[in-house]
């Protein structure tokens, strides 16, 4: 297996986990010291195959169970694209990400004050708008970072029984 197709193959299973992980802990999560929650949200497509016998699944809407999805799961599918949403306190961060490669895309962050005090120029509208993206990316990489921990680890074989569990109970 070349490199593109294993940095695939662990794109797809830590969405998968992330996934599985998201519901069996309520959305909860606490890392370096911070809790946040994460679920997944709107969008999420699941594939399996390869070449002419690629099966994909997309499930969207903002109120979706994702159960068409879940059911692909079921068939050994994977999921390679999610549309997640961070919230911490009051503030609720979205984008969608990639398995395959970790691109994500349409990144939205809480809102800044557009409203200028006097004497205040742009720059500190923008500091806070790369802070706030820096802080969504931030909760991403350490739950990955957490996966993959995980995942070569001797905990891995049972972390997999569980993924097992839950999609054969969906």
């Amino acid at each position: 297996m070349d490199k593109a197709n294993i940095a695939k193959s662990l794109g797809e299973e830590f969405l998968t986990w992330l996934w599985f992980k998201s519901e069996e802990q309520s959305g909860l999560f606490t890392l370096e010291g911070e809790s946040f929650a994460l679920y997944f949200s709107g969008k999420v497509v699941v594939e399996g195959g390869e070449g002419e016998s690629l099966e994909k699944t997309i499930c969207s809407g903002e109120m979706s169970e994702l159960a068409e999805a879940k059911q692909g799961l079921k068939r050994g599918k994977k999921v390679t694209q999610a549309k997640l949403r961070f919230e911490q306190d009051s503030f609720t961060w979205q984008m969608q990400v990639k398995g395959e490669d970790f691109s994500f895309s349409q990144l939205k962050t809480p809102k800044i004050e557009m409203r200028l005090e006097e004497g205040e120029g742009d720059e500190g509208r923008f500091l806070e708008k790369m802070y706030l993206i820096e802080k969504c990316l931030g909760f991403f990489w350490e739950l990955y970072k957490e996966f993959l921990e995980l995942r070569f680890s001797e905990r891995w074989k049972e972390e997999k029984n569980k993924i097992s569990n839950w999609i054969a109970k969906e």
